[in-house]
């Protein structure tokens, strides 16, 4: 069992989103709406349903199929503007739909360019209002090691707690090694936390080990405590927390 609270909510749960949402593609408003639905198709987070009234439906391109799950039958759409286009990349769903969902949209998430909660940009996915996401500073003990390597001590550490995740521990810079990171090209982006600024790789013992660190220099307003700091993956180095050696998770995400 994982010392930290997993992320669940039944499959095919429907929940009203309170947020105003948009999204863009090639620069243009596709949707915007204050009366999405979310959608748990799998139990750690859910999809946005749009209603098609809300939708640019010029956009869509009908490719004349169909795919059935278990929300409904959908129709399979295309979005094309200009010269981006995104086949099958939209199902538009019917009577046959659970309760809620008829006439509304599923866009997958990469159709689109960008997309928008109020005023703030979501990136990945969209947030399951079932999880938190707190930093919380902390005058625990953390040491992190890699092959007998001390890569990092620290008695102030932030540490991030995220619902269905290992507890993570933001470090400042003056209390990293950085003799023995390497910066690589490696972006990702949570939903959360927003996108990284940083990601290193780690020198030791003559090899290298690709990204098992990263930055957020500017993180979403909620999470600010982190801005600058560095983490690095429990599931790759040896954590030592209050003299404590950490079982490493089997979970991969930052």
């Amino acid at each position: 069992m994982p010392d930290y609270p997993r992320a669940f909510v039944p499959d095919d749960r429907v929940e009203p989103v309170p947020r105003r949402l948009r999204a863009y593609l090639a620069g243009e408003l596709v949707l915007d709406t204050r009366r999405a639905q979310y959608v748990w198709e799998w139990p750690f987070y859910p999809h946005y349903y749009i209603p098609i009234d809300d939708v640019n439906r010029s956009i869509l391109i009908d490719e004349h199929r169909t795919e059935r799950i278990r929300c409904g039958t959908g129709r399979v759409h295309g979005v094309r503007l200009g010269e981006t286009s995104r086949p099958s990349s939209v199902r538009w769903y019917g009577d046959d739909a659970l309760p809620g969902l008829a006439e509304t949209v599923r866009f997958d998430w990469a159709a689109l360019d960008s997309w928008f909660e109020e005023d703030e940009e979501v990136f990945v996915h969209p947030r399951n209002p079932y999880a938190r996401v707190d930093a919380l500073r902390s005058t625990r003990r953390v040491r992190v090691e890699l092959d007998g390597i001390v890569l990092a001590e620290s008695t102030s550490p932030v540490l991030l707690f995220e619902t269905g995740l290992p507890t993570r521990y933001y470090l400042n810079r003056t209390e990293v090694n950085l003799a023995h990171l390497v910066p690589s090209g490696t972006r990702t982006a949570c939903p959360y936390k927003g996108r990284t600024s940083q990601y290193w790789s780690v020198r030791g013992n003559g090899t290298i080990h690709p990204d098992l660190a990263w930055s957020y220099e500017f993180p979403t307003g909620a999470l600010l405590p982190i801005a600058g700091l560095i983490a690095f993956y429990n599931e790759k180095v040896d954590l030592i927390v209050d003299g404590e050696r950490l079982a490493r998770p089997k979970t991969h995400f930052s």
